[in-house]
């Protein structure tokens, strides 16, 4: 895949997409329509069964949506503008692929939406996450009101929504929005390596964990557990489950094949 504003690298089952428009990588729609491209490829595509997402260089993961491209919206086109982008980021959700946010330098805005959608978050020493729209007058429009509150907590969600205050990495991983820290010049290293170790489980399992846990959130405990009880019978009757458990057995390391 060849793309203007995305780096692609596939290696041994991890794909890396880094957003490259420099100096800060700021999202507009030409990024949202590369996004939404590259993700439906690589959902098509067996070999991948894990995706790094980071940025280019070292100052920014994303350091939000263009502003100038925002600026130039009417009321109907930032919801136009916005839907697009949730069908961009909902879909990170819905994939069968767990994503790896590498989040280097600031992620503000849409760059904090971004990271927030994936499935875990990295975070460079030097990271710097936040929602700043209502220093612009503005609500968050990618997702920012509905997933942090679901990382964070409403209290915490709100302090951050409503200040516009950024935060650094150490507060970031205190309040649950990322899931390590790691010094910057080692934050991809790293980051492939947990890609790494997920694509080596069982593609099966690896969906349905990422189904339960996304429909249990907006379920009643019972629905859930009952989804999860469905989806448990699912995945035992699959090729994936009698390797797993004969591999167990046998004290060897089990060769998965996703069926």
């Amino acid at each position: 895949m060849s793309f203007e504003t995305l780096l692609i690298e596939q290696s041994n089952g991890v794909a890396t997409v880094t957003l490259n428009r420099p100096p800060v990588n700021a999202l507009n729609r030409a990024v949202g329509v590369e996004l939404g491209a590259a993700f439906s490829a690589f959902e098509d595509d067996t070999n991948v069964r894990a995706i790094v997402l980071t940025g280019s260089g070292q100052r920014a993961f994303a350091a939000g949506a263009d502003i100038k491209e925002i600026g130039a919206l009417s009321g109907p086109e930032a919801t136009t503008m916005a839907n697009d982008w949730h069908r961009v980021l909902n879909a990170i959700a819905v994939s069968r692929i767990p994503f790896i946010a590498a989040v280097n330098g600031v992620a503000l805005g849409g760059g904090c939406e971004l990271a927030m959608a994936c499935d875990i978050r990295i975070a460079a020493s030097n990271a710097v996450f936040g929602q700043p729209e209502i220093n612009l007058g503005i609500i968050p429009g990618f997702g920012g009101s509905q997933r942090l509150p679901r990382l964070v907590g409403r209290g915490r969600a709100l302090e951050l929504l409503l200040t516009g205050e950024p935060i650094d990495a150490q507060e970031a991983f205190r309040i649950g929005l990322v899931n390590r820290i790691v010094p910057g010049e080692d934050l991809l290293e790293v980051s492939r390596e947990f890609a790494s170790k997920v694509a080596g489980k069982g593609a099966v399992a690896l969906r349905l964990i990422k189904e339960c846990v996304s429909a249990g959130l907006d379920r009643p405990l019972g629905d859930g557990l009952a989804y999860e009880a469905e989806r448990f019978g699912d995945v035992c009757s699959t090729l994936d489950k009698a390797e797993g458990i004969a591999a167990f057995l046998e004290k060897r390391k089990p060769q998965f094949t996703g069926r």
